[in-house]
C-alpha cells in the first residue's frame, strides 16, 4: 500500500481484529494459528475502502467507509444494523455484505470468502488467495487469464522438483 490513508485504515482494522484474536478467538477449534491478522490489498473503490481481511478464523472481503476522495460517483455508505446485508455490484458480480462493527475498526461490511481457513498453511498462501480474490472481483478477465496460464503450466513432479524444477527433464519421466 503506497496510499498513506490506506495504511492508516489497514492498521486500524488489523489492530481491532488482532484484539479480537487475543481476547475471543485464541484456542478455539476453528482457528488456524498458522495465520495472522492481515489486511490485504486495501484500496479505494467508489469512495469506499475495499480489501480482504485475513484472520486465523476467516477471510472476508471488507468494505469500510471512505472519504469519497476523487470519486464523484461514490457509493453511499449503507446505514445497517449489525447483521443486516447490503449488496454491491463489482465487475466480477454482485455480492452481499454483512454489516458489522468492531472496536477501533468501526463500522464495516464483510463478505465471507473462507471460513474456517484451514486450507492455508501459512500467511503467504492466505495472502496470495486474498490477492487472487480481489483480482477476480475487480478484473474478472485478468483473473481468467491468470487461471488459464496456471492450468497450462505442467504440474511439478517429485523427480522434476528434486532435479531443480527448471532444468531439462527427460521425456520418459513419469
Amino acid at each position: 500500500m503506497t496510499d498513506p490513508a490506506a495504511s492508516l485504515v489497514a492498521a486500524r482494522v488489523q489492530a481491532a481484529f488482532e484484539r479480537v484474536h487475543r481476547e475471543r478467538m485464541t484456542g478455539l477449534p476453528f482457528v488456524n494459528e498458522a495465520l495472522r491478522v492481515e489486511m490485504v490489498g486495501l484500496r479505494r473503490w467508489q469512495g469506499l475502502w475495499l480489501g480482504v481481511l485475513v484472520t486465523p478464523w476467516s477471510m472476508n472481503l471488507m468494505l469500510l467507509p471512505g472519504d469519497g476522495e476523487g470519486q464523484p460517483d461514490a457509493a453511499p455508505w449503507p446505514r445497517l444494523v449489525a447483521g443486516e446485508y447490503a449488496q454491491f455490484a463489482f465487475p466480477g458480480g454482485v455480492l452481499s455484505f454483512l454489516g458489522g462493527r468492531e472496536g477501533e475498526a468501526g463500522e464495516y461490511l464483510a463478505c465471507s470468502l473462507f471460513s474456517p481457513v484451514f486450507e492455508f498453511a501459512d500467511p503467504v498462501a492466505a495472502r496470495q488467495m486474498a490477492e487472487a480474490c480481489l483480482l477476480a472481483l475487480l478484473d474478472p478477465q485478468a483473473a481468467a487469464e491468470q487461471a488459464a496460464a496456471a492450468r497450462a503450466t505442467p504440474p511439478m513432479s517429485r523427480r522434476r522438483f528434486l532435479r531443480g524444477a527448471g532444468g531439462a527433464v527427460a521425456a520418459s519421466e513419469p
